[in-house]
């Protein structure tokens, strides 16, 4: 099937179905209806590749490192419900945690002329995403470095961690320790979201004249990353007595720690997550968690990455969102209080 035989049967030109298929401004509701009848009668797909050739392919590729966190899913989610009534189609990268994988994996995406990347908290040099933003429009998640060359949509890391740290010391914590990411400086990124999480927390230490406990654990987001952090720090002779996490999936690690090392959340140790994810909520878990907004922070970029594709919008911008601290069970006093 062809573009003209849909034409046909739908009664109308070529060049009004080329219109309905590009979502172009002025087509009437009762067009769009008439088309799209006639392509889902006629079972018309769209040929990716012929569409590539006349400058567009409909196609959104999506970078993130680790398939098992949560937290993607809630940014998947929103990217697929603010695309849902459009032509474009979400293709997903996983590429792990390594730069030269996702490099390998951007180029590909770039090379199959998608029409736009969104890229989760990228572990490859900087200057290979300002490259590739230069001809491909690209919105950048996590990532608090603005750029005039692709949009940014980022989470109030800083503010996020001053939540956790405020809400373990009213409970009467003073050994508080963060669990955060390696990142990687040969990127050069200078504002990673573990970067601006780990200043906001040894700042609000420091507010709450707490500078001397302050203590980070770099391991990546996941659960055996959690796990080796939990091991190290739960058995440290200065065992903190709260501990919080950059992702929820390594909370889960250090929760699986203690449990081994015979510890109970949260009478012996308390415990916060971020992203407050579904499955803090589940009700054996109840992890205390920052909620970041993952599926708005989708939708946003999704719609951001649109703007820039469809030329609507030429400048670029960075949208923040504004952290909340869900308490669950998985906080308490201190052993000592």
């Amino acid at each position: 099937m062809t573009i003209t035989d849909v034409a046909r049967h739908a009664g109308v030109s070529t060049a009004a179905v080329s219109k309905v298929m590009r979502n172009a401004y002025g087509v009437s509701a009762a067009m769009q209806e008439k088309v799209r009848a006639a392509m889902a009668e006629l079972d018309y797909r769209p040929h990716a590749a012929a569409r590539g050739m006349r400058g567009r392919t409909y196609t959104i590729g999506i970078l993130l490192d680790n398939i098992r966190n949560t937290f993607f899913a809630d940014i998947l989610d929103g990217v697929r419900d603010e695309l849902r009534d459009s032509e474009y189609t979400v293709l997903i990268g996983a590429a792990g945690f390594d730069a030269e994988a996702q490099d390998k994996t951007i180029r590909s995406m770039v090379d199959r002329q998608m029409d736009g990347l969104v890229l989760i908290a990228p572990g490859i040099q900087r200057s290979e995403v300002l490259a590739t933003a230069q001809s491909t429009p690209t919105v950048v998640i996590g990532h608090h470095d603005a750029s005039d060359l692709h949009d940014s949509v980022v989470d109030a890391d800083g503010s996020g961690a001053s939540l956790v740290v405020d809400h373990l010391v009213s409970l009467g914590h003073r050994n508080i320790a963060l669990v955060s990411s390696p990142g990687t400086r040969a990127s050069k990124w200078a504002r990673t979201p573990e970067i601006v999480l780990s200043n906001g927390y040894a700042e609000a230490m420091g507010r709450h004249q707490l500078a001397e406990h302050t203590r980070i654990c770099r391991t990546s987001y996941s659960d055996e990353g959690g796990y080796k952090a939990g091991m190290s720090l739960l058995t440290a002779g200065d065992r903190p007595t709260a501990i919080m996490t950059g992702a929820d999936v390594a909370a889960l690690g250090v929760w699986r720690a203690a449990h081994e090392l015979g510890l109970r959340v949260p009478q012996d140790v308390s415990l916060v997550g971020y992203n407050n994810t579904a499955i803090a909520d589940l009700a054996t878990v109840q992890l205390t968690s920052v909620d970041q907004a993952g599926h708005d922070m989708g939708a946003t970029a999704a719609r951001l990455l649109i703007e820039r594709v469809e030329g609507r919008r030429e400048h670029a911008v960075q949208t923040t969102m504004t952290p909340r601290l869900v308490v669950r069970g998985s906080t308490s006093v201190p052993p000592a209080v």
